[in-house]
């Protein structure tokens, strides 16, 4: 399902700013900036009530991170600390985000629009973007610069050319527009419910189906 196996589980090396890199240039069309909402019984538990928001999706390439899988015991100030960002403000005890299994210490920042570091900042949708760079933490903690909504993901879910719409095809996901609250909410236990919901549908009706087809 991804490009390559996800790596051993996240040690305690203390993250780098080159960790905080763009891995992929910006968006074309196709899916970008919808949200792929796993389907019950997918055949992977890393991916289970996962939803995930496409950040860039090409012929050769598609890429997404999870918007509601959090790090137990790991939030955005103890990571920001661990980094040696100095923030002016008190930070929400927000969890950071496993994005997906690629390259897990690897760190992006979905954000409200209302940000953007020149040359680094990827438009993802409509008031959606992506900084994976360091000057994008520095702006968490700015009481000035600070987006109005941001979440901090490690590790981001990949396919190769064509994987994605194949898996689309066999119903290994579904698709819907995002929300705010769908993207940047704190919910995350039921964000892949509220997902379904958009659509009309629910987790048991889909499982019924599933188990008749």
């Amino acid at each position: 399902m991804v490009l390559k196996a996800p790596p051993p589980a996240p040690t305690n090396r203390v993250m780098s700013p080159e960790d905080f890199a763009p891995a992929f240039d910006a968006p074309t069309e196709f899916l970008n900036g919808r949200l792929l909402i796993a389907m019950p019984g997918i055949d992977d538990p890393r991916f289970e009530r996962t939803v995930l928001l496409v950040c860039r999706h090409s012929s050769e390439q598609a890429m997404a991170i999870a918007v509601n899988r959090p790090i137990d015991g790991v939030t955005v100030p103890t990571l920001l600390e661990r980094l040696g960002i100095n923030s002016e403000i008190r930070l929400p005890d927000d969890p950071v985000l496993l994005g997906g299994p690629v390259e897990r210490e690897r760190g992006h920042v979905l954000h409200s629009d209302d940000y953007a570091s020149p040359g680094s900042t990827m438009v993802v949708g409509d008031g959606v973007a992506l900084t994976a760079t360091r000057e994008v933490l520095d702006a968490m903690g700015s009481q000035t610069r600070r987006p109005r909504h941001a979440l901090l993901a490690l590790g981001y879910a990949g396919w190769g050319p064509g994987q994605l719409e194949r898996e689309i095809q066999e119903n290994v996901w579904l698709t819907c527009d995002p929300d705010e609250e769908l993207v940047f909410g704190q919910d995350h236990e039921w964000k892949w419910s509220r997902a379904l919901a958009k659509l009309g549908v629910s987790a048991a009706q889909l499982s019924t189906q599933a188990g008749t087809a």
